[in-house]
């Protein structure tokens, strides 16, 4: 089932006079696991739903759908992932593969005292929530995922050499692969602008950086002023973050994504079993490179995914869906996850 969803247009409560509301009683803690400190953001009481950020993202990116999955009687809980925010971030490019960061989650899930959990995730989120349903689907009641779906291994090619002969040495992951290269670029231009240049885009299809400098990067039409859905104090919270911490923590999930391919060929054709809803916008650049509406919605998908139940496109949203349309976004979740 394909769903073409407009967003809400009620009064929206997630503007910037609510901005405190949205951290209302979310409480913080570190947590132990798989050898490093993680730092995580939960509220509510209840079974338990998982929230994965993606790059450039933290635990705040779901601000939001705490407060709403919270108050319908869930545990909604939100780390920051390896190398983000305020957990630990291991120096080394190799300590960023699938299996940490796998191997993280499952001690996450361990702490909480669950057996599984309700997941939600987001972009490289999401491609670890795959990697979660595909190592450990016993752990996973239902999965809502964004922006990416499932992609299957292809047996033949490393993923980033598949990548490079498709979109050329100058798209992003291309790019991100040298350690130290893009960092240095990132920070000619300085943290906030890169921030605010990615969250903000709107350009639809693969991102292709600017050879040998991060330049307009991701949003070549990027203006002064902020879109309505995110405010000068949530720019800030994120800029804060990764001041503190730089860029190449995140970058390194990019740096592994052949050693990726290496680690789960023992996985290979395996079909995902999880019950899952996908939501993307239209204007995602993932749902619109080359291809992807074809696997979307042509039966490849749901080859992979047999439990896939729902497709939501949404009209008139871009990427960062989670946080630009983040009232049906919860709606979506909720409307989903209470059916288990």
């Amino acid at each position: 089932m394909v769903t073409v969803a407009a967003v809400s247009q009620s009064p929206n409560p997630l503007t910037a006079q609510h901005q405190s509301e949205t951290m209302e009683g979310i409480e913080h803690r570190t947590v132990e696991v798989n050898g490093i400190k993680m730092h995580v953001a939960e509220k509510g009481q209840g079974p338990v739903v998982l929230f994965l950020h993606g790059f450039p993202e933290l635990w705040y990116s779901w601000r939001h759908e705490i407060q709403y999955i919270s108050s319908q009687g869930y545990r909604a809980v939100a780390p920051d992932l390896r190398g983000y925010g305020d957990t630990e971030a291991p120096p080394s490019v190799t300590s960023y593969t699938c299996f940490h960061i796998v191997g993280d989650l499952v001690a996450l899930i361990d702490s909480l005292g669950v057996d599984q959990v309700f997941l939600v995730a987001h972009d490289w989120g999401a491609l670890v929530g795959w990697y979660l349903c595909l190592f450990r689907p016993d752990r996973i009641k239902a999965y809502v995922c964004l922006s990416v779906p499932f992609l299957k291994r292809n047996p033949k090619v490393k993923t980033v050499d598949g990548l490079r002969a498709a979109y050329g040495d100058d798209y992003y992951i291309c790019r991100f692969q040298k350690p130290g290269e893009i960092e240095a670029q990132m920070a000619e231009v300085g943290t906030a602008y890169v921030l605010k240049n990615i969250l903000t885009t709107r350009k639809p299809g693969p991102p292709i950086l600017p050879k040998g400098e991060y330049g307009t990067g991701f949003n070549p039409d990027m203006t002064d002023t902020l879109p309505s859905w995110l405010t000068e104090d949530e720019l800030a919270y994120f800029v804060a973050k990764f001041e503190k911490t730089g860029f190449s923590g995140a970058l390194n999930y990019y740096r592994n994504f052949n050693t990726n391919w290496e680690l789960s060929a023992p996985w290979d054709g395996v079909q995902i079993k999880v019950p899952v809803k996908f939501i993307t916008g239209e204007l995602d650049i993932v749902y619109t490179s080359p291809g992807m509406k074809d696997y979307v919605h042509g039966g490849g998908f749901k080859q992979d995914v047999p439990n896939l139940e729902e497709v939501i496109v949404q009209k008139g949203v871009a990427h960062f869906n989670n946080q630009e349309a983040a009232e049906e976004i919860s709606n979506h979740i909720y409307h989903f996850i209470r059916k288990f």
